[in-house]
């Protein structure tokens, strides 16, 4: 249940699209970060284990733990596969820097609003980066 303030009572039907809508997008959080957390175990644990009996023993073959390395570092590739499947902001996000991924209709950023837009100044900061340039 989502917890609503006292002095803003809502309506029934209106109260439980407010749930709804807030439920699902829990459970597509929940269900996104199961997937990445479970991918991240399946890839890495291995590893550590195995890095564990190789200090322990000393028992593990080379080739065998580099295959192990191996499968950690695919995790991090399917990393930004993953995102962009699973987050609709992340892949709008991905959309507005990479070529391959942006509409036709949709401008590419310049280098110089994406600094002035990350930058937390007013117009003044402007006039002083054209005097720059």
């Amino acid at each position: 249940q989502v917890p609503r303030a006292p002095s803003q009572p809502l309506a029934g039907s209106e109260s439980r699209r407010f749930t709804n809508k807030h439920s699902k997008k829990a459970l597509k959080a929940s269900l996104t970060l199961g997937i990445l957390l479970g991918m991240f175990f399946v890839a890495w644990l291995p590893f550590f284990v195995t890095n564990v009996a190789q200090a322990v023993c000393g028992c593990v073959p080379a080739g065998f733990f580099d295959v192990l390395t191996w499968l950690g570092y695919c995790n991090s590739t399917m990393n930004p596969i993953i995102y962009p499947l699973f987050m609709r902001d992340f892949k709008r996000a991905m959309g507005k820097f990479l070529p391959c991924c942006r509409r036709s209709a949709e401008p590419r950023p310049s280098a110089i609003s994406l600094s002035m837009r990350n930058s937390n100044s007013a117009p003044r900061a402007a006039a002083s980066l054209k005097n720059v340039l």
